[in-house]
């Protein structure tokens, strides 16, 4: 547990760590890794089928496994794209009683389900069973109608419309924002010099199209770096293959974005016109000028302008490009005052105070 902490990669314990902050104990699972999940096991003396060792082949095989443990802990916009290609499937039986058991040995007051497709509504309600948690699911679209929801206590979501649609049937949700954890600063090597004059960091895929267009324009004009995954999906004839640099996680990913000038951001197509992805606060909490996509509410989340800067379309993307990366004062600016705003509203900490002060 403590190795997965150090490399920051996703949330890492920054929900535990500030529940802990606020005077709770706190224990994070991550039931999708199935060699924690089997040395908690082995622990406590439970039976149990042990995992295939990492790195060999039948690990290799084991693909949606693997994506599954880089997406699910911390995208949860990007839930669509693992239901299509199928990675996040039920839990297998042993997967399941090995969850229950930490459940019933750490006996939560508050759970919090960071992937209610994974752990899906019946394996909720198997763990509302033990001892009557307060129960809250984190989910980051709109699910499917027609589940049942009635084991959770409450739903949360960084986008208004997901709320409003399980509100109207009859869930109780709220809209609690993702975040930065600012510890991470004090974690991360030194700040490498910013060589990069701009980066993009995430996937592109047809769930992505806004993004890949505008990612098209951005590379046939300038020279920027693109760290992230999807580039199979796209056409041989894609000047972003050119500007693949790998994929980065975790420490490596926040040493990308502080080595970038500027970096871009761009919402999946189903954010539809709201604002709320990861890599808002991921970017601005590192310290890196962001130019992101506009969106209705991206006002209430920032000063665009002072804070951030917005493009409404590739053209303008590629106009406020010049003008920023020509002015390094104005950039430093806006990236300094778009930190300052994070590290003061954005942070994992505000975030558990919102859940503690809605299920008090």
């Amino acid at each position: 547990m403590a190795a997965r902490n150090a490399s920051l990669f996703g949330v890492a314990d920054f929900y535990s760590r500030n529940f802990a902050a606020a005077g709770h104990v706190a224990a994070d699972i991550h039931i999708n890794n199935p060699w924690m999940r089997a040395a908690w096991a082995r622990e406590h003396g439970l039976a149990f089928e042990q995992p295939p060792e990492p790195g060999n082949e039948a690990q290799r095989r084991a693909i949606p496994g693997s994506l599954q443990r880089m997406i699910a802990p911390f995208k949860p916009i990007l839930r669509p794209l693992a239901r299509k290609v199928g990675l996040s499937p039920r839990l297998d039986a042993q997967a399941e009683e090995i969850l229950l058991a930490q459940i019933e040995e750490f006996k939560p007051d508050l759970v919090l389900n960071q992937d209610i497709f994974h752990i899906d509504a019946r394996l909720a309600r198997r763990i509302k069973g033990i001892g009557r948690p307060t129960l809250i699911g984190q989910v980051g679209i709109v699910p499917s109608r027609g589940e049942d929801w009635s084991a959770y206590d409450l739903m949360i979501s960084q986008l208004l419309r997901v709320v409003q649609s399980l509100s109207d049937v009859g869930v109780r949700s709220e809209v609690v924002h993702l975040a930065f954890e600012p510890d991470i600063l004090h974690r991360l090597p030194p700040a490498p010099e910013r060589s990069v004059d701009i980066s993009f960091v995430g996937a592109v895929s047809a769930d992505h199209q806004q993004r890949v267009a505008q990612l098209e324009a951005v590379a046939r004009k300038f020279d920027m770096k693109l760290y992230g995954s999807g580039l199979q999906n796209l056409p041989a004839s894609s000047p972003l293959h050119r500007c693949y640099q790998g994929e980065v996680w975790g420490v490596e990913m926040y040493q990308a974005l502080r080595a970038s000038r500027l970096t871009l951001n761009s919402h999946i197509d189903q954010a539809g016109r709201e604002a709320g992805n990861a890599r808002l606060f991921e970017a601005t909490g590192a310290g890196t000028f962001l130019l992101t996509d506009f969106k209705d509410n991206l006002h209430t989340l920032f000063d665009v302008g002072s804070e951030v800067a917005a493009w409404h379309t590739a053209d303008d993307c590629l106009t406020l490009i010049d003008r920023y990366l020509g002015n390094e004062d104005e950039r430093c600016a806006i990236a300094a005052a778009g930190q300052a705003r994070t590290l003061s509203t954005h942070t994992f900490r505000r975030r558990i105070e919102d859940i503690l002060r809605f299920v008090s």
